[in-house]
């Protein structure tokens, strides 16, 4: 997974098999917002096993979309 929360660095947090088929990653992320992307096998992707199409998030420099997670406050 890669986003701007690691400079879209592919392989700053590879994601790790969970043993029932998926895959995880756990990210401590600062409050904003945040857009991020798969990469599966080399392949940028906004949702696996579907094409950019799914995506609909917001447009990138690239002409693909991106995802985005909104990161609150963490409360006391």
């Amino acid at each position: 997974m890669a986003g701007t929360f690691n400079n879209w660095d592919s392989n700053a947090n590879p994601m790790e098999p969970s043993g029932d088929g998926t895959w995880s990653l756990r990210l401590d992320l600062p409050p904003g917002r945040h857009e991020y992307r798969y990469v599966i096998d080399g392949e940028w992707s906004c949702a696996p096993g579907d094409d950019d199409a799914a995506c609909n998030n917001v447009p990138n420099a690239f002409g693909t979309m991106n995802l985005i997670i909104d990161v609150s406050e963490a409360r006391a």
